[in-house]
């Protein structure tokens, strides 16, 4: 046999999905015959799609626990319908066949006869190969044997004996019960969970895998950050969280989405220095430590060698030429060479073993290494042991005699030459039918009966939607299921929707029998019978299809289009007028004009077309009936524009309002201080009191007031000024002499002119304020003084020009020679002071210049300690003090 030899041919693949409602129906229907049966068995499966529906959709299609319940499904599924077939003998398992299941990995079931006769092949061959290679160290409690479909391993203490139940806890199950599933005890399946959980399998006892656990317990995700109530089975959950889990590196933290398993290395980017910091690069923190190419060259500790190490950290090491020393071939030693001194031959025999670990070098003491091959002539046997030969020690000996032994497949001979008695296996591919007629062994040749197929193939109805799996070569005895649903072939005419549906059937669809009712562009709809495409047929159920089938590609059948619409319309002429209509046929899309005129509007909006009638090419809208075949107007624009004013519109004719009015309007304040300058549109919509706010300057009125010659105390405002008479300013009030004088105010000195009876507006302003106040006695003394006392100043005045006294010429002369010397000594002090101005600019500049000299040295010693400090703090992280 060669299943159980060649455990690496065949590979598990997922199980099939779930089977569905159609399938459970189909099986119901191939194995009862009665209509009761069928729908009890409908029911049934009906049953298991809800209870598994809710299970699956709590899971991904591609979780482990998807993937077994699926298996339950389908196990389920085909037990009960009686579909299950052995993959050793092809044949169909009753409820009365004593069976084996497969418990690692496929959980297949197979006939208990046909799986111990397959244990016990496998583990006859394994022990007469055994004994055909005397260098096989496997012993008879060694021996194992696989699963016909999995592949898995099992030991010789492991072949069943007896015919359980799929749990395992009853021996010979009832079959004669009808309401437990066959092979089964009955009971709760109670099997350890697969997670190691420490709980139970809480379902009845089935075929296939256990669910997951479905206990409620506390679990943390997987960074460890969040703690919740989760089934036992998928307590291993991600929060969504970023992982934050300190790296490897003990710098940087893990930025990924709670993960489960290691952190990855830390990619964060930085300027790393080699191992001897020489070299700086760009790397992931993950690889900071790194090697350059540049070689150590450092002086040793002699002085008279550099270190040929690579770049490597700490120190260099000693001199591998200083202290005791031997000659080359290591017999004589010296002691107190220098470490640039070669080391003298000792004129001796080598004596080194050479290469081939038998001889010695029989040179005398030499430097440099010793012969690579060793030729001294031996003589040596091949490795198949016929032939002899004194060759070199170095040269291996192979003879080419091929070896004539048949291999462990019994149908090819070794054929390799030289062989030393341990013949490999055969690498040819089998290549024989297998049982199920249909495929062929892709194992390596082997000797006895080839695995099963492990294919399953399916068989469904017409439409796919009912279908179950089988094992290759068990399909010639399976019946096609019937199919209870609806047809679920889209129909490609219109009518899908409120077309009567059928049931799943072979071949074509029926046609459509209802009106095409297609409509056409122009709005009418299609008044003859369907004539839509259809779908292509399926093709009929066939247990093995030929070739020549395979071959063919059905197509839908083409629907023939809608003729033209023969209805009847009026149709307009080419300008829209009324009253110029023709009765004609719908599809008939010829145009003609009238002689009316155009009269639609121009794209201004103000005038209309004077041509004759023409096409319109443009229509934004039905009311709309602007076209760029219309003449262009040219006239100027003539709106009134709102707000009103007297600025024509600067565009020619156009639709829409005219554009802003942007004109400048001089407008002077309420005070006439000054001119504002306002756009026209924005002047105009202001009301009258906004324009009076906007011409205020907003400074005081510069306005005088009428009854005295004060400026208005107001803010620019409009109007005469408020209340003139209650002006409160200061006036200087004089006498008639004008030698008194007090202060009033403004309003109590307009009171005193008007009861002088003189107006306030007739006094002059140098007169304003002046006689309102009484001379008295003070007054006329005053005068007189003043009279007196200017007779003296001219009688002075005409005494002095006409005598000049000699003191007073005296004095000018000596004022004017002792401004003569002080014209002399300023000369004097100006040198003196220019002297000092050019020792202090010469002064400045040299502690300028030694400023700037010492302090670009002192940013050069600055910048060398920045970057002392920075080196020992990279070395610090780079090798951190434990």
């Amino acid at each position: 046999m060669a299943g159980p030899v060649t455990t690496g041919d065949f590979r598990w693949k997922s199980p099939p999905q779930p089977p569905s409602l159609q399938q459970t129906i189909s099986d119901s229907d191939s194995d009862s015959g009665s209509d009761s049966d069928n729908h009890h068995q409908h029911r049934h499966n009906d049953l298991s799609n809800s209870i598994f529906k809710a299970y699956l959709d709590c899971h991904s299609s591609s979780s482990p626990s998807s993937i077994d319940l699926a298996k339950i499904q389908s196990f389920l599924a085909s037990s009960s319908s009686g579909a299950v077939s052995c993959l050793i003998c092809l044949e169909r398992i009753k409820r009365t066949d004593p069976t084996w299941s497969c418990t690692s990995l496929c959980f297949a079931v197979f006939h208990l006869f046909c799986i111990q006769s397959w244990a016990r092949q496998c583990l006859d061959l394994q022990a007469a190969r055994a004994v055909t290679r005397p260098s096989s160290t496997h012993t008879e409690a060694e021996l194992v044997w696989n699963c016909p479909k999995c592949r898995s391993s099992y030991g010789k203490s492991e072949i069943p004996r007896k015919y359980l139940c799929y749990c395992g806890k009853e021996e010979d199950p009832p079959a004669d019960n009808p309401w437990i599933l066959p092979h089964s005890c009955g009971e709760v399946c109670e099997r350890a969970l697969s997670n190691n959980c420490g709980h139970c399998c809480l379902l009845l006892c089935h075929p296939g895998p256990c669910a997951s656990c479905p206990k409620l317990v506390k679990a943390k995700c997987f960074c460890g950050g969040v703690e919740d109530v989760k089934r036992c089975g998928h307590k291993l959950f991600s929060c969504g969280n970023v992982c934050n889990r300190v790296l490897d590196c003990e710098i940087h933290e893990c930025r990924e989405i709670c993960h489960d398993g290691e952190c990855p290395l830390c990619r964060e980017r930085a300027v790393y220095r080699c191992s001897c910091g020489k070299v700086k690069e760009e790397k992931d923190c993950c690889e900071r430590v790194f090697r350059c190419e540049a070689s150590c060259e450092n002086m040793l500790n002699c002085g008279k060698h550099v270190c040929e190490r690579g770049c490597h950290s700490g120190e260099c090491g000693l001199c591998p030429f200083q202290g005791k020393r031997s000659c080359p071939c290591g017999k004589k030693f010296y002691q107190g060479l220098s470490c640039d001194v070669a080391a003298p031959l000792c004129g001796g025999t080598c004596d080194k073993v050479l290469g081939c670990g038998y001889h010695r070098c029989p040179e005398r003491c030499h430097r440099g290494p010793c012969l690579e091959t060793c030729r001294i002539v031996v003589t040596k046997s091949c490795r198949c042991g016929g032939t002899k030969k004194q060759v070199p020690c170095h040269q291996e000996l192979a003879c080419e005699r091929r070896c004539q032994r048949v291999r462990d497949c019994a149908r090819h001979a070794c054929r390799r030459r030289c062989c030393d008695g341990e013949c490999p296996p055969c690498s040819e591919i089998c290549g024989k039918r297998l049982r199920c007629r249909n495929h062929k062994c892709q194992s390596p040749c082997h000797q006895g009966p080839c695995a099963p197929c492990p294919i399953m193939v399916t068989i469904s109805c017409a439409c796919g939607e009912t279908h179950f799996e089988v094992p290759c070569g068990t399909e010639t005895n399976q019946k096609p299921p019937r199919c209870r649903k609806l047809c679920n072939i889209a129909p490609l005419c219109r009518h899908g929707s409120i077309r009567k549906p059928h049931k799943c059937h072979y071949g074509a669809c029926p046609p459509c029998r209802l009106p095409c009712d297609e409509e056409y562009p122009c709005g009418h709809n299609c008044k003859l019978r369907c004539h839509g495409p259809r779908p292509p047929p399926n093709r009929e159920f066939m247990i093995k299809p030929t070739k020549k089938m395979l071959n063919i590609h059905p197509e839908s059948t083409p629907g023939s289009p809608c003729p033209r619409c023969p209805e009847l319309v009026w149709r307009p002429c080419v300008g829209n007028h009324l009253a110029a209509e023709k009765m004609m046929v719908c599809s008939d899309r010829t145009q003609f004009a009238c002689d009316n005129l155009c009269g639609n509007p121009l794209p201004c909006g103000n005038h209309y077309c004077s041509f004759t009638c023409h096409p319109l090419d443009i229509r934004s809208s039905s009311l709309d009936k602007r076209s760029e075949s219309c003449e262009k107007c040219d006239l100027r624009c003539q709106k009134e524009r709102t707000p009103p004013c007297q600025h024509p519109c600067p565009r020619r004719c156009h639709p829409g309002d005219c554009p802003p009015c942007k004109t400048l309007v001089k407008r002077s304040c309420h005070c006439g201080a000054m001119v504002h300058a306002f756009e026209c549109i924005y002047y105009n919509t202001l009301s009258e009191k906004d324009q009076m706010k906007a011409r205020s300057c907003s400074e005081p009125c510069h306005r005088k007031l009428p009854n005295c010659t004060h400026l208005c105390p107001e803010i620019c405002h409009p109007g005469q000024c408020p209340s003139p008479e209650n002006c409160g300013k200061k006036v200087v009030v004089r006498c008639k002499c004008l030698t008194l004088k007090k202060e009033w105010i403004c309003q109590d000195v307009q009171a005193a002119h008007r009861a002088a009876d003189s107006d306030p507006k007739d006094v002059p302003k140098n007169q304003f304020g002046v006689g309102l106040l009484p001379c008295d006695s003070t007054c006329k003394s005053k005068l007189q003084k003043a009279e007196s006392v200017l007779q003296q100043r001219n009688v002075k005045e005409i005494e002095e020009k006409e005598e000049p006294s000699g003191r007073n010429a005296t004095k000018r002369r000596k004022r004017r020679e002792r401004g003569q010397d002080i014209k002399e000594t300023s000369r004097l002090q100006k040198l003196a002071v220019a002297t000092k101005k050019v020792l202090m600019l010469v002064m400045f500049m040299a502690a300028l210049a030694a400023v700037s000299y010492y302090g670009y040295k002192g940013l050069l010693w600055l910048s060398d300690w920045m970057n002392e400090v920075e080196e020992q703090r990279q070395k610090s992280r780079r090798y951190p003090r434990i």
